[in-house]
């Protein structure tokens, strides 16, 4: 499950969790460690010739026809999946069908707040503080009932039928009620990250006519200084979070302007019969955070968003009423958005949260008080790299910090269970497994709350070594799953059982994955020792395509003769002997960094060359890192004319591309080129490398036309390129 090929919801979350989240570890007993150290020397090598790896086929070759390229599908099922049982065709079936089967069970959560705190630092700046108390639930029963009340007092307000709703706001319990309520009505709900810019909410909200908007009371705040660019908006619906000032209300008077309590109380007492939705209609239009222009709207059908629930449904091992899902990324994504519309469709409890009030230690959270995970104790997560990677490096660091004993035994024991899942025992029956888990690493379970059975991971690339710390301090399996937007999250997910790392698993069972020769980029199909070219996905998953704009959803997606539809991601894969998919490569030059953010390659290029110092350049962005770093020719006379105005004695060209001091001065040049050109902090290159020799077609590294080739510079300056990510 991942994002569409322009978005980013993640930074801005990353930046609220803290290292300090991370608890110290405990001092631990003698006793217990002789008792560890004495069973980890006897039993692993009895295990380890019990037990031996198999390799399990996890997708097939499906005989799909279509274009040239070798297709696979999950090969637990020889039809692909549509719906998670009979009549759940649309949201709002699934959502109903649901309430009525577990309607006496928690469904949707939210933390009572006792109190709300300003505190005021050293300089002057001002800190809030909550103090909030246990979940408070709706069962699936009530939250079926606030949607119904909440849908029929969307038209009493005077919604039209035939036009659009958005949601703008933070992922909250009213977030899903108002969707499912749209839903009721088939309402198609507009979607927009509470992060979006100005520019791009307004091009969101008029491109589709919106006559409703849902918001939360941060966001409503935003709305008078927009308003004279709202061209179809008539009616605001703002949840109470927060206090809303009467001068806010009163610059809204032009619309129609009602609390969320508000409109599911005209609701209550003035029903309005439902107008139920079809498979083929479109549930969600999702804007996504483009990283080249203005954002593009995704049209998700109410079919795509159940057969992506219904393939993820069966790999997530005993899913069901017995666990609870911490919610706290964006709703507004698919990768949450498909995750909630799963646990709802399984009859699981959501409790929602947030970055800010995580943990005990979190921003938000009062002194002395818990964070969401010590109070709703999850059994499953969903992340992004970026934040596994920060919860890493904090425990690393704690315990580096901790050393000594501490250190040694941590060390010892995180190597012994790295053999075990590496080895051939890994399982619930390792006995020294559940020993080190219990002594060394159950404090840092705590961390996420000490229940969680199971992590699933998207949006970018997770890092081998970040999964086999998962793997081993929290003891759980971590799905690493692989989609876009487009393909309504559904492409590929790893399954429980599958300790192997850096792969996204076997295909869904909702769709096929197809891998298409790119000759250009020397990826093919018959590549050895694996497959390897363009990574296209079909199925019933595949959205509509983009909202307004024919042209580019003529572009990459088909439907073939047989009437299956495909889009075509621009991602390089490859193919594991057992099915399996893993991502290598970027078929176009928009590259996702760790945090999730995407840099257009070119456009950064385009930028960065108006420094004078440049005569060409090509900027690289590793998928595993937040920045991004470039390779510089520099414009010799420019160059050198600095060096002597600024006294720099050099042999030759060589040696002064070498030089600190020139390094430095054409890294500000384009520093100022990047913020002439508006370029975000993550798309100025880092690190630079200058080198001397220019790039010519007679080089092979440029066209005739002087376009850069960008494999082939990357092949020839890997070497440079890796030093300067290290």
């Amino acid at each position: 499950m991942g994002e569409a090929a322009d978005s980013d919801p993640y930074a801005s979350i990353l930046k609220r969790i803290s290292t300090s989240d991370v608890p110290l570890l405990k001092e631990y007993g003698l006793s217990g460690v002789a008792v560890a150290l004495l069973l980890a020397v006897a039993i692993p090598v009895l295990l380890s010739s019990l037990f031996g790896k198999k390799m399990k086929k996890r997708a097939v070759v499906a005989d799909v026809g279509g274009d040239a390229g070798l297709t696979m599908r999950n090969s637990r099922f020889s039809d692909l999946v549509q719906v998670p049982w009979e009549g759940a065709t649309t949201m709002a079936a699934l959502f109903e069908m649901a309430s009525k089967k577990y309607s006496r069970h928690k469904c949707l959560g939210t933390r009572k707040l006792i109190n709300r705190e300003f505190i005021e630092s050293s300089d002057g700046r001002k800190f809030e503080k909550l103090h909030l108390g246990e979940y408070e639930w709706d069962t699936y029963a009530e939250a079926f009932y606030r949607a119904c009340n909440f849908a029929s007092g969307l038209i009493k307000m005077g919604h039209r039928l035939d036009s659009h709703a958005a949601i703008f706001s933070d992922t909250r319990a009213e977030w899903i009620i108002a969707a499912q309520g749209c839903f009721r009505q088939n309402l198609t709900v507009v979607t927009i990250y509470a992060s979006l810019g100005e520019d791009a909410l307004v091009h969101s909200l008029n491109e589709t006519q919106v006559s409703t908007l849902i918001c939360d009371s941060k966001q409503l705040k935003k709305l008078p200084a927009i308003s004279s660019k709202l061209q179809s908006l008539r009616h605001i619906v703002y949840i109470e979070d927060e206090p809303v000032e009467a001068e806010t209300l009163n610059q809204m008077k032009h619309w129609t302007t009602l609390s969320f309590t508000e409109v599911e109380e005209m609701g209550k007492t003035s029903h309005v019969e439902a107008r139920l939705p079809s498979s083929s209609d479109t549930a969600v239009i999702m804007y996504t955070s483009g990283s080249t222009g203005l954002p593009k709207g995704v049209m998700i059908a109410h079919g795509n968003m159940v057969a992506t629930t219904a393939a993820v449904m069966t790999i997530i091992p005993k899913l069901g009423i017995g666990d609870v899902y911490l919610a706290y990324l964006p709703l507004a994504h698919v990768f949450e958005l498909a995750a909630e519309t799963v646990m709802l469709a399984s009859g699981s409890a959501i409790g929602y949260g947030s970055a800010l009030t995580m943990t005990d230690t979190s921003n938000k959270i009062k002194k002395g008080t818990q964070g969401d995970v010590s109070v709703l104790k999850p059994t499953l997560m969903i992340s992004v790299p970026a934040i596994l990677d920060r919860i890493r490096d904090a425990v690393f660091k704690k315990v580096g910090e901790k050393g000594g004993l501490t250190k040694k035994l941590f060390d010892f024991a995180y190597n012994r269970n790295l053999a075990a899942i590496e080895g051939s025992w890994f399982g619930s029956w390792a006995p020294e497994r559940m020993i080190w888990d219990n002594i060394i690493f159950k404090p840092i379970r705590a961390i996420l709350g000490g229940r969680v059975r199971f992590v699933l991971c998207g949006g970018a690339p997770l890092s081998s070594d970040t999964q086999r710390f998962m793997n081993i301090c929290l003891g759980v399996p971590v799905g690493q799953g692989y989609g876009l937007t487009e393909t309504c999250a559904g492409a590929a997910f790893s399954e429980w059982d599958d300790t192997s790392v850096g792969r996204v698993g076997p295909p869904l069972p909702c769709c096929y994955v197809k891998l298409v020769s790119w000759e250009e980029g020397g990826y093919t199909t018959s590549d050895s020792p694996m497959p390897r070219g363009e990574v296209v996905v079909g199925g019933y998953s595949i959205t509509q395509g983009y909202f307004n704009n024919e042209a580019k959803t003529n572009e990459v997606y088909k439907v073939d003769k047989r009437g299956i539809r495909w889009f075509y991601t621009g991602d390089i894969g490859q193919f594991h002997s057992d099915g399996c998919l893993e991502i290598i490569d970027r078929k176009k030059d928009i590259v996702k960094l760790q945090h999730g953010e995407y840099v257009s390659l070119g456009k950064v290029e385009s930028a960065l060359t108006t420094s004078s110092y440049v005569d060409n350049i090509m900027v690289y962005a590793d998928p595993f890192h937040n920045y991004c770093v470039a390779l510089v020719v520099p414009a010799h006379q420019a160059l050198e004319k600095w060096a002597q105005s600024s006294g720099i004695n050099y042999k030759d060209l060589e040696e002064l591309c070498q030089n600190d001091q020139a390094i430095k001065e054409v890294q500000q040049s384009l520093s100022k080129a990047a913020k002439a050109a508006r370029l975000e902090k993550f798309e100025v290159p880092a690190k630079i490398l200058l080198l001397r020799e220019p790039w010519t077609p007679e080089s092979g590294l440029v066209t005739a036309a002087l376009k850069l080739k960008r494999e082939q510079i990357k092949t020839k300056f890997k070497d440079d390129l890796n030093k300067l990510y290290h």
